[in-house]
């Protein structure tokens, strides 16, 4: 049987794959596990995907069910959830969304009462209380929960984010693409706040257009809407905010590795790097080991998810890790990915240093890379194909020293990633196609 959580929690198609019944099932989980099964409070947040609400509605049903209180965000980011969950002294928190994916798919994700993701032990108990016969008397009376709005949440939220970096960025101009998501209520007005000029698009939604040709899976839209406006640097959030793609003040990308690579090189220098370490995950792109080794920083790497960067910077004392596709950790102000604070700090090394994201950029050079996600209807044969394991020696081959390859399942989606770096752009890119072409045949 496919286990319940993949690598960011549950997720599916809403109301097909993940149902009203599921969302209360996870929810009266979560009232009895993270509440030491006793009394116990979550809070519960969501990004603007129309079946968040009734996602949410089965939820805390399910909590209070479960005989823990509620604490309702409503829309909101998911570091937001974290950072609330331990602020409050709440037993856990729980996020309602499905990140960077189309709108049609929801995710349900669970934070520790210390706001950081469940281990796998964990995770696995609650599955098993989840999918199985209902075996335990549920409370009554006194004993069932309640729920409670919590309005000034993102508020504060919003202020924690604010007290992450020194100074302010009066003066600055700078463009977000909230991607019709929940970064529309936390981002531009932590921006504001600081004193920066905004320059918003896709703060507003409708429940079917989050991600969609916006925000951090499409740049074009910040792209175009620095190179009108002469900002400063652009930033564009996934669905629930907890990463950020930047674009710097040409329409350049600027994407995960850049954003560490001139974070870590920074806090060196001001020495507060501990341990001189960063961590990040095996798709990191080879130009930010190579820029890394320049300026004397271990990098740490592990499997690809946010939850195993956190995991190696709890166990390595790293203060920041992350992933290229811009889920940041700074784990002195966040317990998971966080693209407000991200970008705050990004802003805060250009207007300590007085130099441009381009020039700042330049501490990295970027080595051609190559990925295609390949659709498949059973990604768990991926490491039984003998043929997918020979296209993958032939390439690795062929590339030698000068270049790599990863082959791996995707955590969330029915997909296989396929990808290559090398020096040469145009190796990389037939090594892909052929191995492409194999799991096509094996697993397509």
């Amino acid at each position: 049987m496919t286990r319940l959580f993949g690598t960011d929690g549950v997720r599916g198609i809403a109301n097909a794959d993940l149902t009203p019944e599921l969302a209360f099932r996870l929810g009266e989980a979560a009232g009895h596990f993270l509440g030491d099964r006793g009394r116990g409070r979550i809070v519960v947040g969501r990004d603007t995907r129309r079946s968040g609400d009734m996602l949410e509605a089965a939820l805390v049903a399910g909590i209070c069910s479960g005989g823990a209180d509620a604490l309702v965000l409503g829309v909101a980011p998911t570091p937001a959830v974290a950072y609330l969950t331990r602020e409050l002294g709440a037993d856990g928190g729980v996020v309602i969304s499905a990140s960077h994916n189309p709108a049609a798919y929801n995710g349900i994700k669970l934070f520790s009462r210390e706001g950081f993701k469940l281990p796998d032990e964990l995770e696995d108990e609650i599955e098993e209380f989840t999918i199985a016969e209902r075996d335990w008397e549920r409370p009554t009376g006194a004993g069932v929960g309640r729920a409670r709005l919590l309005e000034d949440g993102v508020a504060r939220y919003v202020n924690h984010a604010i007290e992450s970096i020194e100074g302010n960025l009066t003066g600055m101009k700078i463009a977000v693409d909230c991607g019709h998501g929940a970064a529309s209520v936390a981002t531009p007005r932590a921006l504001e706040e600081l004193g920066a000029k905004v320059i918003a698009l896709n703060c507003e939604w409708d429940g079917m257009d989050i991600n969609d040709a916006c925000g951090s899976t499409d740049l074009a839209p910040v792209r175009e809407l620095v190179r009108s406006h002469e900002v400063d640097f652009g930033i564009a959030h996934d669905g629930d905010a907890d990463r950020v793609i930047a674009v710097d003040e040409t329409g350049a990308e600027v994407d995960g590795d850049a954003i560490m690579a001139i974070c870590a090189t920074h806090m060196k220098q001001r020495g507060t790097l501990a341990g001189d370490t960063i961590v990040s995950t095996v798709m990191c792109n080879l130009g930010l080991e190579v820029a890394m080794r320049e300026h004397d920083i271990n990098l740490v790497k592990t499997k690809v998810g946010d939850r195993y960067v956190l995991e190696q910077m709890q166990a390595s004392g790293a203060v920041l890790g992350g992933e290229q596709s811009g889920h940041i950790i700074f784990m002195e102000h966040a317990t998971t990915g966080d693209g407000l604070v991200t970008a705050l700090k990004l802003a805060e090394v250009m207007r300590a240093t007085g130099k441009t994201l381009s020039e700042l950029s330049r501490v990295m050079t970027r080595y051609p890379q190559v990925l295609i996600n390949v659709h498949v209807t059973d990604k768990g044969r991926l490491g039984a194909s003998a043929a997918i394991a020979e296209a993958v020696h032939a390439a690795e081959a062929r590339l030698g020293s000068e270049g790599r390859v990863l082959v791996r399942a995707s955590g969330t989606e029915p997909l296989v990633r396929v990808m290559a770096e090398a020096a040469d752009a145009q190796a990389a890119s037939e090594v892909v196609d052929e191995i492409v072409a194999v799991v096509s045949a094996e697993l397509g």
